[in-house]
């Protein structure tokens, strides 16, 4: 055989055997897709939050093996936070039989929320994605706790109102302004804006910024000056989040006033130097690296050079917690899959399960080593977001530190607004599949 013929001949028989290496490593691990964004214009968000997801789950493969004695297979894939990228990841990782996804895009969400029942993928947006999505009697695969983009609002509007001097009767005839990223994560809250508007009594002001004008906002600050609004509140992304910081502060605006959904990082408030000091945004976790955890994957990962942080000081920052606390969420729902299948190498339809079965007490943050990172996390068949209560944080010129009590949603006036939505979706996309199984009354 010639020597071109032999080389042709074993790549072929390499090629062969490729997919029962695969079909072998998928019977003993758990494979946990990351759709990610280190690149393009969303990365100063995206990094810190794709290295505390990716640092989590690492630690449990070195620390424990995996989980339940089964070892992850955890894979980035980079989206760019563009959907069309973001759908291609995901029909790459689909064959690989992924326990759930994380698209971590509200843009990327969506198309994903069709497609769950049918490929029987749980969708896990954390804190983002279509709010309705809360409705687990409507969509049994996705699941977005600890809170919705509509449950934010709310908390916000709660807090304006308290620094007003009562509840939220203080809104009326108060004008309130809404700077968002105009795609469909700053568009997602604009029904439950307009309703509110209505019902309480205050005007609101919207300044739409453009994913490509993200770092030129002087139209938008110019009629946030002519407008003057008592209160700014802001929903953005990436570059969005300094360059909004960085406009308030050359506008003169109170900063104290400027409040902003759970997003910006620490680096989006030092942009804005001395003058960003009292910017505030939401947040339900701690900042810091001072938890047991935290410390194990210092030990396990970043200080073994398994991890891509560049900077160390980077582990504990806001961001990076943020995508802790999701492979936090990630982790649990295997781990409570097996209790309640019994099988330790899950499918996605055990993990839904273990999801909706989800409930992270004081005593098993304790036993994580998160004791006072957060609080409980329990879901349900009927709530897969727990509309759990969040904190208002304040930028105090190095660091965000918690200047509120934990604020409820406006559950009254978000329940029914949720419902409804939840309700016009289904309609709207019929004929839209039903559970399998019926959540309990109770």
């Amino acid at each position: 055989m010639s020597l071109r013929n032999w080389v042709l001949a074993l790549s072929a028989a390499s090629m062969l055997a490729m997919p029962a290496i695969d079909a072998a490593q998928a019977e003993d691990s758990i494979f946990v897709p990351l759709f990610t964004y280190r690149t393009g214009p969303f990365a100063g968000s995206g990094t810190p939050i794709a290295n505390g997801m990716h640092d989590y789950l690492t630690m449990l493969n070195e620390r424990d093996g995996g989980i339940g004695g089964v070892k992850l297979v955890v894979e980035e894939c980079e989206t760019g936070y563009d959907t069309k990228k973001g759908l291609e990841c995901y029909e790459s990782v689909k064959p690989k039989k992924p326990v759930l996804v994380n698209p971590w895009s509200t843009g990327i969400t969506l198309p994903l929320i069709p497609k769950a029942a049918v490929d029987k993928i749980p969708v896990l947006s954390m804190a983002y994605g279509l709010s309705a999505s809360a409705k687990g009697d409507v969509f049994p695969w996705v699941f977005n706790p600890p809170a919705t983009y509509w449950d934010g609002f709310t908390q916000i509007l709660k807090y304006i109102a308290e620094q007003e001097g009562g509840g939220i009767e203080k809104l009326q005839g108060k004008k309130i302004g809404y700077i968002y990223l105009d795609a469909s994560f700053g568009r997602e809250p604009l029904p439950l804006i307009e309703s509110l508007s209505k019902e309480l009594g205050f005007e609101a002001k919207l300044y739409p910024v453009a994913a490509a004008d993200m770092q030129n906002q002087s139209s938008q600050w110019l009629s946030v000056r002519r407008d003057r609004p008592d209160y700014m509140i802001l929903y953005g992304w990436g570059a969005l989040n300094s360059t909004a910081v960085k406009e308030a502060v050359k506008t003169n605006f109170p900063m104290d006033k400027f409040i902003s959904i759970w997003w910006p990082s620490e680096d989006d408030a030092k942009g804005g130097g001395d003058g960003a000091k009292g910017f505030k945004t939401l947040n339900w976790h701690a900042v810091g690296a001072d938890f047991p955890l935290l410390a194990d994957i210092q030990k396990y990962v970043v200080d073994t050079g398994k991890s891509q942080v560049a900077d160390k000081s980077k582990v504990g920052q806001v961001l990076y917690n943020r995508g802790v606390y999701n492979s936090m969420l990630i982790a649990e729902a295997i781990r409570t899959a097996q209790k309640v299948t019994g099988n330790k190498v899950v499918t996605g339809e055990d993990v839904r399960r273990g999801l909706e079965s989800l409930n992270i007490d004081e005593a098993r943050l304790k036993e994580m080593g998160l004791e006072g990172f957060t609080g409980p996390v329990k879901l349900s068949c009927a709530d897969h977001n727990g509309h759990f209560s969040t904190f208002v944080q304040s930028w105090n010129g190095t660091a965000y530190e918690k200047v509120s009590d934990y604020i409820t949603p406006m559950s009254d006036k978000v329940g029914p607004l949720l419902d409804a939505d939840a309700k016009a979706y289904a309609e709207k996309n019929a004929p839209w599949p039903t559970r399998s199984e019926a959540c309990d009354a109770s």
